[in-house]
């Protein structure tokens, strides 16, 4: 049952190691292909290394041969029980668990039991979104899951034994470029890792969320999605998607339509929306927010046009770096200025502006300002590409790449 072929991703597993034998359901989520099923395999590598038996691990993946019949909540029972060898503690682990309808009540059942600790994953917009903490009696936790951050794609190659560039950028750029899903390591050529991208999305749409919302329109819905990933880091609102679909496409879609499309793509994982916050008022600024993307592979794949806008690139890098650590981001408002990220963890803040560049004194200078109106004491980090750091004003000026490279925190 073994493989010690898995690159362990240890940020996950740290988080994981103090609930594994807790009655608490461990429900690991992410987009579909960030490593969800590699992560339950390292878990379950980490239990055979600390001498539990291979018997009291039942593991069901029910994408695979052998399980892919199991559709129901019954099934799904029988296929559990007949795996059970004796009365010892047992570790269930089941993947891809929404293809089973009604699973919840099986999940639950064996809970109650108290002999299990139980690992779930899956991908689908219901999984993923809050109904589960109503169907699982609130007793689990969620662990997650992004595709890998920069550090992490380059401890996997080094780990494959791929070939690892000795310049920092020409890594970085490979990965803004094919992004962070880890079976892209796999292809060389750049149009196959494209088609791997493009395909891991129509999986989502087909199997995610067409099979279980009822989109009426596929076309549209197609148009909406495009629109959200081509804008990433852009600030928007329903309104002006709305104006946009109106008088650019002339397509008449309903504001309450177009929030429901906008909601399965987050529930899906594509897309992450990061609210406005105004400082001044202390309140959240509804209808303006941006959004980002859970993996830059997911925009360069659907377009021909390559070039990298380091602008909105950067952000997105650094929102789903922080995201993945556990921070709570917001973009701050300060009267007519902009700070790119509020991050709390623990009931710490920072601010954090990125930029591609600060070595001209506008660009410096428009980097530096929103700082220059945020009155409290918390931490003030810009980060830029820029080897030659400077000391202003107490603001923390960082390489990102440096930062980012080391796995750092905030």
């Amino acid at each position: 049952m073994t493989n010690s072929k898995i690159y362990v991703r240890q940020y996950y597993m740290n988080k994981i190691k103090g609930f594994i034998n807790s009655d608490l359901i461990k429900v690991i989520t992410g987009i579909r292909r960030c490593g969800k099923s590699c992560f339950m395999l390292s878990v379950i590598n980490e239990l055979l290394s600390i001498g539990i038996a291979e018997k009291d691990i039942i593991q069901i993946n029910l994408d695979k041969r052998g399980f892919k019949n199991i559709k129901t909540a019954q099934q799904l029972e029988q296929a559990i029980d007949e795996r059970i060898v004796d009365e010892d503690y047992k570790y269930l682990f089941i993947d891809e668990i929404q293809n089973v309808e009604g699973f919840e009540e099986v999940i639950n059942a064996f809970r109650e039991e108290g002999n299990f600790s139980i690992f779930i994953t899956g991908s689908n917009s219901y999984l993923l979104s809050g109904e589960l903490a109503t169907k699982l009696t609130g007793r689990y936790i969620e662990i997650e899951m992004f595709p890998l951050n920069f550090y992490e794609f380059i401890e996997m190659k080094k780990f494959r034994g791929l070939p690892v560039s000795e310049s920092n950028m020409e890594e970085f750029n490979e990965y803004i470029r094919f992004g962070g899903l880890p079976k892209t390591l796999e292809f060389e050529g750049k149009d196959d890792k494209d088609f791997y991208v493009k395909n891991v999305i129509s999986q989502i749409i087909d199997k995610d969320i067409v099979k279980h919302r009822k989109i009426r329109n596929k076309t549209v819905f197609d148009k909406v999605m495009t629109y959200i990933i081509n804008n990433f880091g852009a600030t928007t609102s329903l309104t002006n998607i709305l104006d946009y679909f109106h008088n650019e496409e002339k397509i008449p879609i309903r504001r309450e339509t177009l929030r429901t499309y906008i909601e399965i793509l987050e529930n899906a994982k594509i897309i992450y929306k990061c609210p406005r916050f105004d400082l001044r008022s202390k309140k959240s600024l509804r209808g303006e927010e941006k959004y980002y993307l859970a993996d830059l592979g997911i925009y360069f794949s659907r377009n021909t046009d390559t070039r990298i806008n380091y602008g909105p690139v950067l952000e997105n890098v650094m929102y789903t770096y922080l995201r993945a650590k556990g921070y709570a981001m917001s973009v701050g408002k300060i009267g007519t200025l902009e700070c790119d990220f509020i991050t709390r963890k623990d009931d710490n803040y920072q601010y954090v502006q990125v930029s591609m560049t600060i070595m001209d004194k506008v660009t410096e200078d428009r980097e530096y300002k929103p700082f220059s109106k945020i009155r409290d004491n918390y931490p003030k980090y810009l980060f830029t590409l820029d080897q030659l750091l400077q000391k202003r004003d107490g603001i923390i000026h960082c390489n990102m790449l440096d930062y980012i490279s080391k796995n750092k925190e905030l």
